[in-house]
């Protein structure tokens, strides 16, 4: 069967709105007409609406686990595809703006990046970005998920593995799922010991940067490193 004609005609406003004004859409008629893209035949209105309400919000409906996504009554595998692309592309352009520039000089962007990536996600991530003598990222990281109390950051593998790298500089990030982006006495404790062990071996801790939600906290700025 085809298309309902109500929902052709509505949908099709949508793309018209889409093309011209999407600065206009809602969040839910942004997440109406992906689902429909993926979902033709059904009415995906509720269903990006329930969706919004069960995450919270389009960041974190776009950033949830896939797992998570398949629990909403309606979400198959082409839906959460849908979204899930959505996320990848947004990063990949976010991430592409630090491509061959020096991090430290496109501070802002690289907090765009790891505010969008890191913000929304609920479980404690620790990342290492390694940089070259230029402060150019080389490679990042995970070195641990779970809370920073029960997931060690190893100061020894971090080391070990920027001396691997040949790294001459590195950042750590990590997120507070709580959305409280302030430094523990843990936190402040370990960036102080990775800092004092690469600083041995010629390598600096540029910064630990702490991401709480859209928040941030830089230890460096707050003169804790």
């Amino acid at each position: 069967m085809g298309e309902a004609p109500d929902h052709a005609g509505h949908r099709a406003r949508l793309r018209t709105r889409l093309l011209g004004e999407p600065e206009g859409m809602a969040d839910y008629e942004l997440v109406e007409y992906l689902l429909a893209l993926a979902i033709p035949r059904r009415d995906t209105k509720p269903l990006a609406k329930a969706l919004l309400r069960e995450f919270g919000s389009l960041a974190q409906l776009i950033s949830a686990d896939p797992d998570g996504l398949r629990r909403v009554d309606g979400m198959g595998d082409s839906a959460v595809a849908a979204l899930k692309i959505v996320q990848a592309a947004s990063l990949r352009m976010l991430k592409g703006a630090l491509s061959d520039k020096p991090l430290l000089s496109s501070w802002d962007a690289l907090l765009d990046w790891l505010r969008a990536d890191m913000g929304p996600i609920d479980i404690e991530r620790v990342r290492v970005l390694y940089l070259n003598s230029r402060n150019m990222l080389i490679r990042d990281e995970v070195a641990s998920e779970g809370s920073i109390d029960q997931s060690a950051i190893y100061v020894r593998e971090v080391v070990k593995r920027a001396l691997e790298l040949g790294a001459a500089a590195i950042i750590l990030v990590h997120n507070h799922p709580s959305g409280n982006a302030e430094p523990s006495r843990q936190d402040i404790a370990i960036t102080r010991d990775i800092a004092e062990a690469a600083g041995k071996l010629g390598i600096v801790l540029h910064d630990h940067i702490i991401v709480g939600g859209s928040d941030y906290r830089s230890l460096r700025a707050m003169g804790l490193i």
